[in-house]
């Protein structure tokens, strides 16, 4: 099986920081699977999504994504930049345009630089358009100002714009932190069906054990910007959930507090 992310010994320390968000990480992800990184606010997670994403320079170490290495000191080439997707926390979207512009946005990066300047979408760019929206449940939705929608209606467009990207590699930064329990599995659910189903790896960062076990292969428990452990999900028990939330915060999901 080939590899979608390769990372040895990488580290990275944030411009006037004390401490590094991220201290010699390294871990691989096999194509097509679906990989959780767990652990509470400030474990690095961010960070480390927002590096594969392309958008971080200035870090140390090795990294490869789909195949091919990340330079520390460049962004990738922008012939590369739509195999990967990301998802926001916060959604990242055009608040004021419709939720089938939105999505259409998705596929500027496939687009020639000319059509993508004029925002000139082709029938091909329309029937994508259309196709993510019905597997994302929202074609009723397309023609709504995306300033209406609730918050799960609202990532649903933003994982419907990625997906009209038609990315290899799907990066998700806390996807459904902003959502009510019933809504955050519904979402995480449409996000791991839809990679599984197009064939994408997954990366997604979550500080809820519970999720992390219901949507994901495997499991990579990050506590302050090291690889705390890395799992089969099967294998995940709550004593290693503790440790990773140890004088932290309270576990999510588990109703349990970690004590050193």
């Amino acid at each position: 099986m080939s590899t979608a992310i390769e990372i040895d010994d990488l580290s990275f320390a944030h411009t006037g920081a004390d401490l590094p968000a991220l201290e010699r990480v390294s871990f691989r992800v096999s194509a097509g699977e679906s990989v959780a990184l767990l652990g509470p606010s400030g474990a690095g997670k961010t960070t480390l999504l927002a590096l594969l994403d392309g958008r971080l320079q200035g870090w140390s170490g090795r990294v490869s994504v789909l195949g091919a290495p990340l330079d520390p000191d460049l962004p990738p080439p922008s012939a590369r930049r739509s195999d990967t997707g990301f998802v926001f926390q916060e959604f990242a979207l055009v608040e004021r345009s419709t939720v089938l512009r939105n999505v259409l946005n998705g596929r500027l990066g496939r687009m020639s630089p000319l059509r993508a300047l004029m925002g000139s979408s082709t029938k091909h760019d329309l029937e994508i358009a259309r196709t993510v929206l019905a597997d994302c449940g929202i074609s009723d939705l397309a023609e709504r100002r995306v300033d209406s929608l609730s918050g799960g209606q609202r990532q649903r467009v933003a994982i419907a714009r990625c997906l009209a990207q038609e990315p290899r590699l799907i990066l998700a930064d806390e996807p459904v932190s902003n959502l009510d329990p019933a809504r955050a599995g519904e979402i995480l659910a449409l996000l791991a069906g839809a990679a599984q189903a197009r064939g994408a790896t997954a990366l997604f960062s979550s500080h809820q054990p519970d999720l992390a076990r219901r949507f994901a292969q495997r499991i990579i428990g990050m506590r302050a910007g090291r690889i705390a452990f890395d799992v089969p999900t099967s294998e995940l028990n709550d004593d290693a959930t503790a440790e990773l939330y140890r004088e932290v915060e309270p576990i999510p999901g588990i109703g349990l507090r970690a004590v050193s």
